[in-house]
């Protein structure tokens, strides 16, 4: 559908917002709010109808439903003192009360209307893609639904990161069947990435190809084949999208965290702040952390209801107490919890939000079953991502379930095996081995974790523990002295204080027998 309102225009199958002509970029929430207060102008939303409408009957906070209603305002030019738009009925509701005019087939998107002239649309904040329809090249006209199906599939789970701006499956279809040029795609529908492929079946086998292009200039970003064998069609579509989206989401991060270290500082974006600061804290260095802080602290500031900016600070405070970072302890301690919380109360639907909140709390509280609450439903929320998975490894090794915390950290591999961040999962899988005995694998995994990043403190952790377990004298004290110069305050005593170690029983005694200090 397509309402008019106010100086307002919205796109539900376009999924676009417009204020005076110009695209109003919005988080998903805050666009289905909207949508579901539209269509429903006829009477009053209770909360109760909203969290069942947009949160699928999840818990949320007044404060966080307060925020996305206020979001919601914003975006359409209205407030919570006018309420000329948007108006609430204390302990009944709010009803959209904006006089709207709603079509079928507005002129801008009806057949054909890609071959006439259209302005430039502008890059939203976020990374920006649209997945065009796969070319099918089996010779089968019959075959067309297995490709558009793979597109539509792709589309929906990569419409789960919120960090992405996914253009619609309609829209993208509308170019089906069409010579395009790359960079008019990106033109017309106002994205910086366009992924295009091709499928092919034959003898039993499926072949996806696809590529990742940089609309602005042409240049191809990334380029990869996959090939499987043709067995259920489900199970096949799900486990090719997931290929797909965990090849190219790397990519599309470090590429995009370039772009933003280039861009001049008077001209940077919270989500460009954003960019920088996991940039830094990626560098697991006592500079780097504290850079991340400053950077994420000025991103609330341009944006104070980015939820995930207020997880990251949080993070970034609970690293400088664990690898021992802080001058003042209690104080960073303090500010992750107190982050958290932030985060909480702006969004407690992203799963990305959701999942570094359950991790901070793990290590910073030891509050393990809402932790793992909410580290569980993060995944549920978005199963491909890579970084949550990680998160739930974490999370599950503190919490004292090392064989759960072991099949997380293997499905995070699965997902992205070149990751940046490789050099935590590894320390946590070498953590998770020292408990259940698996000493000889924990080496490995310490030694991966080492080629990864020397710098990390956290590794010599883990192989001084299983060295000295496995009677290595000379390389557990190696790899304790590696320890000191790292983290000269590190002894058994403030490594228990600092959090997270309550359930690393045999770790702790490996670390008493490669002679660190108690």
């Amino acid at each position: 559908m397509f309402y008019s309102f106010a100086d307002c225009t919205l796109n539900t199958d376009q999924r676009e917002l417009r204020r005076n002509g110009d695209l109003v970029v919005v988080a998903p929430q805050v666009f289905d709010l909207l949508a579901y207060l539209i269509y429903n102008r006829e009477h009053v939303v209770s909360k109760d109808d909203l969290i069942a409408a947009i949160w699928k009957g999840r818990v949320v906070s007044d404060s966080a439903l307060t925020t996305r209603i206020n979001g919601v305002r914003c975006a359409i030019g209205d407030s919570g003192e006018e309420q000329r738009l948007i108006r609430t009925l204390p302990r009944k509701g709010v009803r959209f009360v904006g006089v709207v005019h709603e079509e079928r087939e507005p002129a801008h998107v009806i057949a054909g209307s890609w071959d006439r002239p259209e302005q430039t649309l502008p890059y939203p904040e976020r990374i920006s893609i649209a997945v065009l329809p796969f070319n099918n090249m089996s010779g089968d006209p019959e075959q067309e639904y297995f490709a558009d199906g793979m597109v539509e599939e792709i589309t929906t789970a990569l419409s789960r990161f919120h960090w992405l701006f996914v253009i619609a499956r309609n829209s993208s279809f509308a170019f089906k069947g069409k010579a395009i040029d790359i960079k008019e795609v990106g033109r017309r529908l106002g994205v910086r990435y366009v992924l295009e492929g091709s499928v092919r079946k034959a003898s039993g086998k499926v072949r996806i190809a696809g590529q990742l292009i940089d609309a602005a200039t042409g240049a191809h970003v990334w380029a990869d084949s996959f090939e499987r064998d043709l067995s259920d069609i489900f199970v096949l579509q799900d486990e090719i999208t997931t290929a797909v989206v965990c090849a190219i989401l790397p990519t599309l991060l470090r590429t995009e965290i370039a772009a933003a270290t280039r861009r001049r500082p008077e001209n940077l974006t919270a989500y460009d702040l954003q960019l920088r600061a996991m940039a830094q804290y990626s560098l697991a260095t006592r500079k780097g952390v504290a850079e991340a802080i400053r950077l994420a602290n000025r991103a609330l500031e341009l944006d104070p209801g980015f939820g995930f900016v207020a997880a990251l600070a949080g993070l970034c405070h609970m690293v400088k107490v664990l690898w021992g970072f802080s001058t003042a302890p209690q104080s960073d301690r303090n500010e992750a919890v107190r982050f958290v919380h932030l985060a909480s109360r702006i969004d407690d639907g992203d799963p990305q939000t959701l999942a570094t909140s359950a991790l901070v709390l793990a290590f910073m509280v030891g509050d393990f079953e809402r932790s793992i609450e909410m580290v569980d439903r993060a995944v549920a929320l978005n199963p491909n991502s890579y970084w949550l998975w990680l998160d739930r490894g974490w999370v599950y090794h503190t919490a004292g379930a090392p064989e759960e915390a072991i099949r997380s950290f293997e499905h995070a591999t699965r997902l992205s095996p070149i990751d940046a961040m490789l050099d935590r999962l590894s320390v946590g899988m070498g953590m998770a081995f020292i408990e259940l005995r698996r000493f000889d694998e924990a080496i490995a995994a310490g030694k991966k974790a080492f080629r990864f990043n020397p710098s990390l403190s956290a590794t010599y952790w883990c192989l001084a523990s299983a060295f000295a377990h496995l009677g290595r004298d000379a390389e557990a004290h190696e790899a304790a002295g590696r320890l000191l110069q790292l983290d000269p305050a590190f002894t058994i005593s403030t490594w228990m204080a600092r959090g997270g170690q309550t359930n690393a029983r045999l770790a702790l005694e490996g670390l008493r027998k490669a002679g660190l200090p108690e």
